[in-house]
């Protein structure tokens, strides 16, 4: 009896056949306007088919559920007229490009946005588009290595600030960079709730509560970034392994940065200015922050509540109000491998010109932790006791009550480089 066995090439040539034939079937459609056309278009369309929108008004409420090319000309209006979502992705492979993407419904418990990526709808690519009056601008709701570029994202602004949707909303979606967008108005301009593996670099924030909002969000990287003149820069919580590196928070109103409960992250290169405080430090633990630039601020750094084994060194205290407020009784060193930070304040001397001082700096006094306790002591600023006291600090430090200590500080800042966008216009 012969035995017939198959051939392992056969299948693997019905495959590529089979790829190949959809692949000569993809095609560029143009679609026009007019009731329905779009969403007749994208029933019709094939795999790889990319549909490009004639200049004019399209209905939204619609959901691409096959990797199609959705790109527009100059003109193209998807309007979601105030009900729900305007274009829900559901597969995976899609782009949306070249798109204005207006009109979303305003309801926060079904997250209604401008253009929505579910659960399978990985390696989406959503980029040079316009979404504006939109409750959610761009909602990532569990797609995996998505990328979202290069769009502008205009947020309402009617209603309390914290009633507004996100610019950006990021749900359990690993892998997504999130680059080059410009977005303004609304609540926060990345909110991300549950995710890791994300990359958010070289875009620009204005008139939002805060630029960017990481909650339960590990193992990621914002980079490059400018905030400008937000209520709160950058807001990094229940985190571990991020990198926040290179960004700018330029005149805004609370915090350029704040950790809260953030751990073994890196902050570094960042510059931080105009702020009530430039950073925050909240139950922050093993953290590395080297070569920031605290300038101009109430509050250089607050840093309070049991943060421990954090590395602070080349850091840059220009000019703020209170360059560190402390509130503990305990000493912590803050400076590493014989470098410590700048302080504008600190009149040091440098004998041997090594760029070091020859003697430690330490930001605060008793003075300060009785003004803390007590702002009504303020009274007493220029009375001869309280500079008796300060005198007696500096020429006994074994009289501190304790507090920070920078046994290397620098003689010059670090100089810190400026992301791409250009000035607050």
């Amino acid at each position: 009896m012969r035995v017939v066995t198959k051939s392992p090439v056969l299948p693997v040539l019905a495959i590529a056949l089979s790829v190949t034939g959809a692949t000569a079937m993809a095609a560029e459609r143009l679609v026009g306007p007019g009731p329905g056309a779009l969403a007749t278009a994208i029933a019709e369309a094939q795999a790889g088919d990319v549909l490009l929108l004639e200049p004019g008004r399209y209905a939204g409420g619609f959901v691409i559920d096959r990797p199609v090319t959705l790109t527009g000309k100059t003109g193209a209006v998807v309007d979601g007229a105030g009900e729900g979502t305007v274009i829900t992705i559901a597969a995976p492979g899609v782009t949306i490009s070249g798109l204005v993407v207006t009109g979303s419904g305003a309801d926060a418990s079904t997250l209604d946005a401008g253009i929505k990526l579910l659960k399978g709808a990985d390696d989406a690519v959503v980029a040079d588009n316009i979404l504006k009056d939109n409750l959610v601008g761009i909602d990532v709701h569990g797609a995996k290595n998505a990328r979202v570029r290069d769009n502008s994202i205009t947020g309402r602004r009617h209603h309390r600030m914290n009633a507004r949707g996100n610019g950006i909303y990021v749900w359990n979606s690993p892998g997504l960079i999130v680059e080059g967008n410009d977005v303004r108005y609304g609540r926060d301009g990345i909110f991300v709730n549950t995710s890791r593996k994300n990359i958010f670099r070289n875009n620009r924030f204005r008139d939002l509560r805060f630029a960017v909002h990481y909650m339960y969000a590990n193992d990621s990287e914002v980079s490059g970034n400018r905030s400008i003149g937000n209520h709160l820069g950058y807001a990094i919580m229940y985190s571990k392994n991020v990198q926040i590196s290179d960004n700018v928070s330029d005149g805004d109103r609370d915090h350029g940065i704040m950790l809260n409960y953030t751990n073994d992250s890196v902050i570094e290169g960042n510059l931080v200015r105009g702020a009530k405080k430039c950073t925050f430090i909240y139950n922050a633990n093993r953290n590395r922050l080297l070569g920031n630039r605290y300038e101009s601020c109430g509050i250089g750094v607050h840093f309070t509540a049991g943060s421990e084994r954090n590395e602070i060194a080349g850091n840059a205290f220009v000019s703020n109000q209170i360059q560190v407020k402390y509130v503990g009784s305990r000493w912590i060193e803050w400076s590493l491998e014989g470098r410590g930070n700048y302080w504008s304040e600190n009149a040091a001397y440098d004998v041997n010109g090594d760029g070091i001082g020859d003697s430690p700096h330490r930001p605060n006094d008793i003075m300060d932790h009785i003004l803390w306790r007590q702002p009504a002591a303020k009274l007493l600023l220029g009375s001869p006791a309280v500079q008796l006291v300060r005198w007696s600090q500096k020429a006994f430090p074994a009289l501190m009550p304790g507090g920070i200590t920078d046994s290397h500080p620098l003689m010059r800042p670090l100089p810190v480089a400026s992301p791409k966008w250009g000035d607050a216009s």
